[in-house]
């Protein structure tokens, strides 16, 4: 009786292991990786840290954020927080500035991912 017990519980928790291995559609990203910017799902990116608009003309940029559709980023430093969210930071691959004033911009990651404002 207890060989049966046991092969079921064994059975068992095979099988649940190999469930949890399908269902993780988690996407790596490193430092060099190259990110292209899409659209927003509304009038600012929600999940990527643009300055504001004010913060930008008072530095002598110029605040369109359309500017930054379809533009391609390189991956420059990868982060945890205690959340377990991913951050990651990027800078323009052409090496200019992003509005003309700001060099590198912090992204959430998986949100961002989920809501189409970067693509792989």
């Amino acid at each position: 009786m207890r060989k049966y017990v046991l092969a079921t519980v064994i059975s068992l928790g095979v099988l649940t292991m190999n469930a949890q291995d399908v269902n993780s559609k988690s996407v790596a990203v490193k430092k060099g990786d190259v990110i292209e910017i899409g659209s927003p799902s509304t009038a600012k990116y929600k999940h990527i840290k643009f300055p504001r608009a004010n913060f930008i003309i008072k530095r002598g940029g110029i605040a369109n954020y359309k500017g930054a559709l379809g533009e391609e980023v390189v991956v420059t430093n990868v982060g945890n927080t205690e959340n377990g969210v991913t951050k990651i930071d990027v800078k323009r691959k052409d090496g200019k500035r992003f509005f003309n004033t700001v060099s590198t911009v912090t992204i959430n990651f998986e949100e961002a991912l989920a809501a189409n404002e970067i693509k792989l």
